[in-house]
């Protein structure tokens, strides 16, 4: 299957100011897939992160606001991040506020790493008191698929 919106993720990944990257999107429209599929073609190694089932990154991001902490722990969960190679994927953040306002941190200590996050109903799941990273992230939409990636598909 064919998305257009990879063309959108691969100008993101070639970006001179490239930002984290929130995929915005109903349920069900394929985020998960798009970000796997990126990470998959385009990346020699992806961290995949899925906030609603593991519980203990859940917790390593809900620390505090450190991300050079954070990259230490993914180091030592997953393996040594090469920063030009590596996708870090954070799906279902909205299970993880903390986790959503890293992102703002990572931008401006250290925007040299490719992330993307996705999450359903981002903008009606946060809680009171989390901080959004406004400016600080890129924002990119994702709708079902269209009707021309619906006849490519079949």
């Amino acid at each position: 299957m064919q998305r257009y919106a990879i063309n959108k993720l691969i100008a993101w990944k070639e970006s001179k100011t490239r930002k984290p990257l929130i995929i915005r999107g109903a349920r069900q429209v394929g985020k998960t897939w798009l970000m796997k599929e990126f990470g998959k073609s385009h990346y020699k190694k992806t961290i995949y992160i899925n906030f609603e089932n593991n519980d203990l990154m859940r917790e390593h991001f809900s620390k505090d606001l450190n991300t050079n902490r954070i990259i230490e722990g993914l180091e030592l969960e997953y393996s040594k991040i090469d920063v030009d190679n590596m996708l870090i994927i954070l799906d279902e953040i909205q299970e993880c506020p903390k986790a959503l306002t890293t992102l703002k941190y990572f931008y401006e200590n250290n925007p040299q790493y490719h992330i993307i996050s996705a999450g359903s109903l981002l903008g009606v799941a946060l809680h009171e008191n989390i901080s959004f990273p406004v400016g600080k992230v890129d924002f990119l939409d994702l709708y079902p698929l269209s009707f021309l990636e619906f006849l490519e598909a079949i």
